[in-house]
């Protein structure tokens, strides 16, 4: 989503192609029983189908407006990270100045000071998508189910997947801070906490004001705010009683549809016998044929079953693979990209080198 390009319909078909193929299965099996078997009686009157549709429609779309907060509300907290890193950077830049040193420090060490706070900001940035990039039992699977796997396989990266967040982070941090935060559970806290430690030591030499070190203090307090909601809906997943009895009333509704929609479809063909009966045909071949069709018109049933099937199990899909925005699908929070892009950003701002280059996405799906 975002960034990444409009999915066409063509890849959504192919998304949802082995249900496609089942929803014609379902839908033929009621039109062979009742045309072919003889099994008139074989049918749902649709008044109680057509209540029962109306109710899931209702439900999915709950599901779906939920799903979709959720998504929106992860991204409105990394937008929040992307404004919090660049006023830290500025802070960083500006804040920490030989103005009330104790002894001053030279134009190059707080250069070093300056890179050090921004290094381990962006190493915070890598334990945090590390950390909400981990599996959860209720999430989609995507690494384990066999079609989410192939199309995750030949469709797009995660980059989370390839490399290992020890050997990612260790470039922005030293050695002696690499051992303390994997010694622990929450690096991405951990990392927080020491450059809270870090920011007390400057201000007992002098670098930052009282002032300063409130303000760049509240600013650690604020990125501690937005991991904590990032966490929160990582850790808390749409209720699963209503995930569950949204997928049963949805397949419920697929497969009684067929039986329902088969009557309409009969009394358009008896209609089409009336008309032929009051009005002859100029050739026999023709009206034989109109005949045909019209005795077994209950067969046009089964592509408009599959049709109707597919949109309520499509928009029950959706917002399956909505609820979940950090977990690493196709059309989650790019949280990778972000925070590249930040760092990028934030290195530029204190004139850093070696800055890298933007990550390059497979088939132009970001990450």
């Amino acid at each position: 989503m975002y960034t990444r390009r409009i999915f066409p319909i063509a890849g959504v078909l192919k998304w949802t192609r082995r249900h496609i193929l089942l929803f014609f299965i379902l839908a033929t099996i009621p039109v062979i029983l009742f045309d072919v078997v003889g099994m008139k009686w074989l049918r749902v009157p649709w008044l109680p189908l057509g209540v029962l549709g109306t109710a899931v429609a209702f439900i999915v779309s709950f599901k779906n407006n939920a799903s979709y907060d959720r998504l929106w509300e992860a991204r409105k907290i990394w937008g929040g990270i992307v404004n919090s890193s660049r006023s830290w950077t500025i802070m960083v830049k500006d804040y920490i100045t030989n103005d009330f040193a104790i002894d001053n420090s030279s134009e190059s060490e707080l250069k070093t000071i300056q890179r050090e706070l921004v290094h381990r900001h962006v190493a915070w940035l890598t334990a945090l998508r590390y950390q909400l990039r981990k599996d959860k039992p209720w999430e989609m699977h995507l690494k384990s189910k066999r079609s989410n796997k192939e199309f995750r396989s030949k469709q797009y990266r995660v980059c989370e997947d390839e490399q290992p967040i020890s050997e990612v982070i260790s470039a922005y941090i030293s050695k002696e801070e690499h051992d303390e935060i994997f010694a622990k559970g929450n690096q991405a806290s951990q990392l927080l906490g020491i450059q809270s430690k870090r920011l007390k030591e400057l201000k007992t030499k002098g670098l930052i004001d009282d002032f300063r070190h409130m303000e760049m203090t509240n600013m650690l307090v604020e990125f501690y705010t937005l991991q904590g909601k990032s966490e929160r809906i990582k850790n808390f997943p749409y209720p699963r009683q209503f995930a569950t009895l949204n997928y049963i009333f949805v397949w419920a509704f697929i497969i009684l549809l067929p039986f329902g929609i088969l009557e309409g479809f009969e009394g358009i063909g008896d209609s089409i016998l009336k008309d032929l009966a009051t009005h002859e045909s100029s050739s026999s071949t023709i009206h034989k044929i109109q005949e045909f069709i019209a005795n077994h018109f209950e067969w046009f049933s089964i592509p408009f079953s599959a049709l109707l099937a597919w949109v309520f199990h499509t928009m029950e899909a959706i917002g399956e693979n909505t609820e979940n925005p950090f977990e690493g699908g196709p059309n989650d929070v790019p949280i990778t990209d972000m925070s590249r892009g930040i760092e990028i950003d934030i290195r530029q701002l204190i004139d850093d080198t070696d800055i890298p280059e933007p990550y390059q996405w497979k088939n132009d799906i970001v990450m």
